[in-house]
Order: structure tokens, then C-alpha cells, then sequence
């Protein structure tokens, strides 16, 4: 913003331009020009002076020429008639015989940027390209590039693509770093520049004499060339070894991505560059950049889910500094809740105990969300942990504790009863929404364990007219209704009296409509409340598959050394999720294509798989009150609507899936034993007259071992088939333990259907590199009256299904459903 006196400001330097004593002056006349750009810095508009400057530029003194042509530049684009005054300068300084001045010249000739003055600088930067200079070379071919996308649609020279294309061998780093700068802006419709192997071996042979940024640009562009056989590839990979090791972070980093795009079909090699990185990495994480840390523990973050002990040894690395920003402490935690293992648990605890009294409330409530992440496989020393961080009495502490706690008995149930003993007093230190929203969500799920969850309650109602939390309203209604279903004497009085404030009184219309709802419910009976209100009080699948299995590396592999670390990074530094466990929305995007193909658009199936659903809540499926409440990997009830897979015997859309009542792996682990030995006592023909049904099919589908656990659990949860436990992809033999509960919409009779999955396939067919093709060669190779290892190559994946009570048509229907997600995952 020009300041006030800028008119006199601009007639006083002109006055003072024109003056021909101080124009004799050279120190006079340099330092009024310096006057003149400190006012352009300052915002006054001095474009009036283009004209003296022009004449100013006419001079032997480079100080004075570098400070004209800044002045030029600028306001070139306003005085595009007077920028062609100064071409004939320029163009006689292009060839003067200092190579600074013609760089000089050279470098703004092309600044100017006016596309009238394009016929003018074509004959300088084609000499520019042949100088004997190297300063002057790089400013030219840099030109090329500024000239190009100063006008886009003109076509360059073919003379000059070739002349940048042998500039790639220039003796100067520099120069060959711009070409390639250059090539790719010229050629970026076709695709960017033309690698190939004499130009591949030519670039990596000169990358030791490149700077940092020159060699991380080399890496990135050879990132498209692929070797023409095994032996050009290791070659190449010794030539990037040094590289690999280097002490510069970004060249580190650019190699390492270079590896992983050469050997995408070598994870032995990807996994050994990685473990070739481990030090620079550790070193990366102690720079004195703070930027370069944080961008270091992102990467780590990423590399530990291909390898989960990369970093295993080196944990107290990771441990938080007292002068370190927040957003690194947040996420040094991350990492060590990646790193935890039996040895050093305890070490990590006590640490992660001290950030969670940390004086910035971010850092402690991610120290104490780490904590009962950690709790997920040890849970009594963190439960230990958490309630003593309830004694301090702090409120962000308590509320953060709460969360924590609401998160881990949904994973792990069997902490209920401890965690039940440490809510009480809890509500008096809580004063933020979500603190208020989990312990509400904890009060309605088993406050039939916590004897003060009615007078508790009781306070919240007292207070909901002063209540501005839309979220704790809502909550608080589906926690008294839960309440009243396990204790409704002492319930009954306060649920009709918030449910006649928040039908009459209440102005938000979700709180009022939810209330409707339930209204409406009690009225159906206390059967059909249940069924909507009292969903399950935990995921045990989560309970039982703790920790991340190892992924492949070219799952991530693209994102390596871009941004998308750092984004993820900032998605997954919220310490708690911010609504209820089974109110997450659950993102199926990954798994997009099965559930497409297990969709089921007709309402009329829904509501037929429903029938105690009103057809009006249908058309709200994702308003989290109009659904019973499921975990975070399930979608919602709307999610038995996908149960569609078409039967010629069974039509999926009679079949409802449930997975409640919930089976713990014991209970499971019970009753498959119990029936398999049923099974071997009586025989399968006497077992076909009791109430009983054991059945083994083949499903040909066997890619489905090769699935992550990730998705074959995502798969099996979208129909509500609960996977207990399997053993990890690439495995022989291969095995998954499965449950769910059967009914028909026209019968309220459930059954119990108990399953294995089962594919003893031999070892070459779960090989990452095997091909189809080469299975075939090996079958063709066996002698023809070897009948049984052709049997074992087409039995596919064996399923075996124990069902009580038995029915013959609800076991035909499930038998479909899970068919065609195997199907699904195997396509």
C-alpha cells in the first residue's frame, strides 16, 4: 500500500535523475537508484520513472546494471512500448566480453516477459546455448524454458530440442540439471523428456558432481526408465548405493523412491535398501531443522507398515525432547506406539506417563490416546496408567482419559469392569463436549455395572436446557434409553421428562426428531426398542487381531518422498475419534468394489430383511439415531441391506445376517470343539437326523489368500460375518474362523453358523512372484496318473460350516452370501 507523499516522492527522483551533475557522479547516480528501488520495496508506484531508468542501464557498472534491470522487470509489462528501448542495451551487453554481463543480460532479457519482444531474444539464447561460458549456458537453457511457457502453443525448434539434448553431456553439473528442467517444461505434452540408457548411465555417472537439489531432480526423472535386463538393473542399483547412504536427507530420500520404482518386483531388494537407510533416517530425525524432523518421522511412520522393526532397536530415539514443538512430540508418539513389544512396554509407558501431565493439552492428550492404543494388547498396565491419570483431577486429563477408555473397551471388552470402577466421581471434572459424550456413551453401555449411572444421568437432564452441546444432547438421549432397558425403575421418571423437553421444548430438530423416535419405539414395545437401541458393546474382532500386519511396499510405495506422508500424518494426530465407537463413519473406499457388487439398491429388500424397520427411516441411512448402533468396521444396520447375493435355492434377500449376540474367542474355540467332536462321534449320516448340520464345500477363489487381513476382515464385517482369527496371507496351510447368526424376515428363529476357510494349496501358488502361467507349466509337467495332486490344484479353498440349530435353508443362504464375497475378493 503506497504510503501518503508518494507524488512528491516520484517528482523528487526524477528531478534528481535528470540531473545531469548527479549523472556525471557515479556514486551520486547509483545511489539515486537505489533511492528508486527502495521505494518500489516500500509500494510507492515509481513506474512513472521507466524512461530514466531506461537511460540508466546504459552503463559499464554491473551493481548499477543489476539494480536497472530489477526496476526493468518489474514494471516492464506496464510500459511494453518503452521495454523495446531497452532491447538494443541488452542485446549489446549479450555481447560483452564479461561472461557476467552477458548472463546478466541474458537472464533479463527474458524476465521482461512481454511476447512482443520474443523475435529478439530467439537469436541471444541460441547463442547463449554455445557460450564458452557456464554461467551463460545455464541462463540460457533455462530461457528456452521461460520463452516456452511465455507462449505455450508456438512450437520450438526441433535444432534447439537436440541442441538441450546435447547439453545433457555439458561438463558442468549445472547446465545438465537445467536441461532437464528445461526438456521437461518444452516437452511436457509428450510426455517430458526421453530417457534411455546411454542418457540413464551418462546422468547417474555424473550425479556425485551435482548439488543436493540437482541430484534429488536427476533421481526423479530417472524414475521412469526401466532396465532391459536383471543385470542393467543391479548395475544401476550399485551406481545408486553411495547415494542411498547419503548424509543430505532429500538425495536420500529420492534414491530410496528410485529403488523402490526399479525393484517393485524384488521386495527383497526394497526391503534391504531399506534397512540400508535406517541410519540416515535416524539421523534425519536428529537434525536441527524442525521441518526436516517432522518430515523424517513421517516417512518412518510410513516404512514402518511394510516393516514393523525397522526402527525396533532404536526406540529411545524416539523419545520426546522437552524443547521439541508439539506436532513433533505428537508424532514421535505415534511412532513408539508402532514400536511397543514385550521387552520394552514398560519403558515406553512410563514415558509416555510423563507427556500426559505436559503443560501443552495437545501433547498430553496424545500421550494419553497412545496409551490405550497400547492397551489394546496390554491392557492392564495402561488401564493401571489411565486410572491413575484420573486422581489429578485435570479437566482436559479426565476428559482425555474418558475418550481413551470409551476407544478401549470397545476393542477390548474384557476391560469393562475396570474401567466401569474408575468412571465414578468422573462427571465433576468433565467440562468439554467430548469428554461429556464418552462418558455418556460408557453410562449407557454398561450402566447396569456402574451403580451411580441413574444419578449421574440424572444430573445431565437436570442441566439440558443449559446444554449447548448438540452432540452430548443426543448422547445423553440414547444413554437414558439404554439405561432404561437394563434398570428402568430407576430410569422410567427422568427418560419421560427429557423426552417431553426435547419433543416440546427442544429447537434442534435432529435432537427433537431422535426423540420422536424413540417415543415412537417405546410404543412398538420393549422388544423392538431393543433391537434398535441395544447394539453390540464392543468389536471383539478387534480384540482378538491386535497390531497391523506387515504390508507390501508397493502399496505405499507411490507416495514415498511426496506429501501424502505428511497429510496422513495430520488426519491421524486427532488424540480420539469425536463421536461414539459405533457412530464412526466407516470409509469403504477401499474396498469400493465389493461393495458395489454386494449392493442391493431396492428398498423392498431392505425392508424385507427389516420388517420391524419402518419404510420412512430407510430413506436416512447415514443419521447414526436411526440405526441400531455397530462397530467402526461395520457401516451401520444399513449394511445388512448388502446382503444381497442372488441364490437359485435361497434368495439372499430373505437372509439376514447379525452378529449379535457376540461370540469371544473362547466361547468359539468352546463350541468348534464341542462340534467337531460331535461330528467324529456320530458320523455324518447319523448327524443329518439330530439338530445339527455340519457341511464342506469347495469354492474355486484361490487369490483370496494373497488378500490383506485388512480386507478380507472389511469384506466379511460389510455382510456382518464376523472373522475370529486367521492365520497371516501367504501362509500354508491358510485358515480363517468365521461366525454370524441366521434369520428369515417371515420367522424370528436365529441360528448359530460356526465356519473355516481352509486352502492347502502348495507353496508355489502363494509365491508374490508366481504367474498363473507358470502354475499351468508345473501342472503339465506331472505324470497323468498322478490324480491326487490335480485334485489338490482344483479343490480351491475348502469351507466348512457347523450350524445349531440346524436349518437347512437359513446354511444354503449363507453359504451363497459367503461365496460371493470370495468371489469378490478373489476378482
Amino acid at each position: 500500500m503506497p504510503y501518503l507523499g508518494s507524488e512528491d516522492t516520484v517528482r523528487e527522483l526524477r528531478r534528481a535523475l535528470s540531473n545531469p551533475n548527479v549523472q556525471s557522479d557515479q556514486l551520486r547516480y547509483r545511489n539515486t537508484i537505489l533511492k528508486v528501488i527502495r521505494a518500489m520495496s516500500q509500494g510507492v508506484n515509481v513506474s512513472g520513472l521507466f524512461s530514466e531508468m531506461v537511460k540508466a542501464c546504459a552503463t559499464v557498472d554491473i551493481v548499477q546494471k543489476k539494480l536497472v534491470y530489477v526496476f526493468l522487470c518489474s514494471y516492464a509489462t506496464l510500459n511494453p512500448e518503452l521495454s523495446l528501448l531497452v532491447i538494443n542495451t541488452l542485446r549489446k551487453d549479450c555481447k560483452d566480453p564479461n561472461p557476467m554481463v552477458r548472463s546478466l543480460a541474458l537472464r533479463n532479457m527474458t524476465n521482461l516477459r512481454l511476447p512482443s519482444l520474443v523475435e529478439y531474444v530467439v537469436q541471444p539464447l541460441t547463442a547463449g546455448l554455445r557460450d564458452r561460458a557456464a554461467c551463460v549456458r545455464r541462463v540460457a537453457v533455462l530461457g528456452w524454458a521461460k520463452l516456452h511457457k511465455l507462449q505455450p502453443n508456438s512450437e520450438i525448434d526441433a535444432a534447439v530440442v537436440n541442441e538441450l539434448y546435447s547439453l545433457l553431456r555439458d561438463p558442468d553439473p549445472v547446465v545438465i540439471v537445467n536441461c532437464l528442467r528445461a526438456l521437461e517444461e518444452i516437452l511436457k505434452e509428450e510426455g517430458g523428456v526421453a530417457i534411455n540408457k546411454p542418457i540413464t548411465h551418462h546422468l547417474l555417472n555424473r550425479l556425485k558432481d551435482c548439488d543436493v537439489w540437482g541430484q534429488c531432480e536427476i533421481l526423479k526423472i530417472l524414475q521412469r526408465y526401466r532396465p532391459l535386463s536383471e543385470d542393467e538393473l543391479f548395475d544401476i542399483l550399485s551406481l545408486l548405493d553411495a547415494s542411498l547412504v547419503s548424509p543430505h536427507p532429500p538425495v536420500m530420500a529420492a534414491t530410496l523412491s528410485l529403488f523402490f520404482s526399479l525393484c517393485s518386483s524384488l521386495p527383497a531388494v526394497s526391503l534391504a535398501a531399506l534397512e540400508r537407510v535406517r541410519g540416515p533416517l535416524l539421523a534425519a530425525c536428529g537434525s536441527v531443522s524442525r521441518e526436516m524432523r517432522f518430515t523424517a518421522l513421517c516417512h518412518i511412520q510410513l516404512l514402518l507398515r511394510s516393516v514393523p522393526g525397522l526402527m525396533g532397536e532404536h526406540y529411545k530415539r524416539f523419545f520426546c525432547g522437552y524443547a521439541e514443538p508439539a506436532y513433533i512430540k505428537q508424532r514421535k508418539m505415534q511412532v513408539l506406539v508402532e514400536l511397543v513389544n514385550d521387552e520394552n512396554v514398560v519403558m515406553l509407558l512410563d514415558e509416555l506417563k510423563g507427556y500426559c501431565t505436559d503443560v501443552n493439552t495437545d501433547t498430553s492428550q496424545a500421550a494419553i490416546s497412545a496409551i490405550g492404543r497400547i492397551g489394546r494388547s496390554y491392557s492392564d498396565r495402561c488401564l493401571e496408567i489411565l486410572t491413575g491419570l484420573l486422581g489429578l483431577k485435570q479437566e482436559h486429563i479426565t476428559s482425555a482419559v474418558v475418550q481413551t477408555m470409551r476407544d478401549l473397551v470397545w476393542v477390548c471388552p474384557q476391560c469393562s469392569d475396570t474401567v466401569c470402577l474408575a468412571l465414578e466421581g468422573c462427571e465433576e471434572t468433565l467440562q468439554d463436549s467430548q469428554g461429556r459424550q464418552a462418558l455418556l456413551w460408557l453410562l449407557g453401555v454398561y450402566g447396569e455395572r456402574v451403580s451411580s449411572a441413574p444419578y449421574t444421568l440424572e444430573l445431565f437432564i437436570d442441566g439440558v436446557r443449559s446444554e449447548a452441546s448438540l452432540g452430548v444432547k443426543m448422547e445423553l438421549l440414547t444413554a437414558t434409553m439404554r439405561l432404561f432397558l437394563c434398570r428402568p425403575a430407576e430410569t422410567q421418571d427422568m427418560l419421560g421428562r427429557l423426552l417431553h423437553y426435547c419433543i416440546e421444548e427442544e429447537t434442534d430438530m435432529c435432537v427433537r426428531d431422535q426423540a420422536i423416535l424413540y417415543y415412537r419405539l417405546l410404543h412398538c414395545g420393549i422388544e423392538e426398542t431393543q433391537k434398535v437401541v441395544q447394539g453390540r458393546k464392543s468389536d471383539p474382532s478387534l480384540g482378538v487381531l491386535i497390531g497391523r500386519p506387515a504390508e507390501s511396499i508397493s502399496h505405499w510405495a507411490h507416495t514415498f518422498n511426496t506429501l501424502e506422508p505428511l497429510r496422513q500424518g495430520a488426519v491421524e494426530t486427532e488424540s480420539s475419534s469425536k463421536e461414539s465407537p459405533e457412530h464412526v463413519t466407516f470409509d469403504p473406499q477401499p474396498y469400493a468394489d465389493l461393495s458395489y457388487t454386494l449392493n442391493c439398491s431396492d428398498a423392498e429388500k431392505v425392508q424385507s430383511a427389516f420388517p420391524s424397520v419402518p419404510s420412512f427411516l430407510l430413506a436416512f441411512p447415514s443419521c447414526s439415531c436411526l440405526s441400531p448402533p455397530l462397530p467402526v468396521s461395520s457401516p451401520g444396520a444399513r449394511s445388512a441391506s448388502r446382503r444381497t447375493d442372488s441364490s437359485a435355492d435361497v434368495p439372499a434377500s430373505s437372509v439376514s445376517l447379525s452378529l449379535s449376540p457376540a461370540l469371544s474367542p473362547e466361547e468359539f474355540e468352546r463350541l468348534w470343539m464341542q462340534r467337531q467332536a460331535l461330528h467324529a462321534e456320530q458320523g455324518a449320516e447319523t448327524m443329518k437326523e439330530e439338530d445339527y448340520a455340519c457341511v464342506e464345500e469347495s469354492v474355486q477363489c484361490s487369490a483370496v489368500p494373497h488378500c490383506s487381513p485388512q480386507s478380507l476382515q472389511a469384506a466379511m464385517q460389510l455382510v456382518n460375518i464376523q472373522t475370529m482369527a486367521f492365520t497371516p496371507p501367504h501362509t500354508l496351510p491358510w485358515r480363517v474362523y468365521l461366525y454370524t447368526h441366521t434369520h428369515f424376515a417371515c420367522s424370528d428363529d436365529s441360528t448359530l453358523i460356526l465356519g473355516e476357510l481352509l486352502y492347502t494349496g502348495d507353496e508355489g501358488k502363494l509365491g508374490e512372484g508366481m504367474e498363473d502361467e507358470q502354475v499351468k507349466e508345473e501342472a503339465s509337467e506331472r505324470p497323468i496318473g498322478t490324480e491326487t495332486a490335480r485334485k489338490e490344484e482344483e479343490e480351491g479353498i475348502k469351507v466348512t460350516l457347523k450350524q445349531q440349530p440346524r436349518d437347512d435353508k437359513a446354511l444354503k443362504g449363507f453359504l451363497s452370501i459367503l461365496t460371493t464375497v470370495l468371489h469378490t475378493l478373489s476378482a
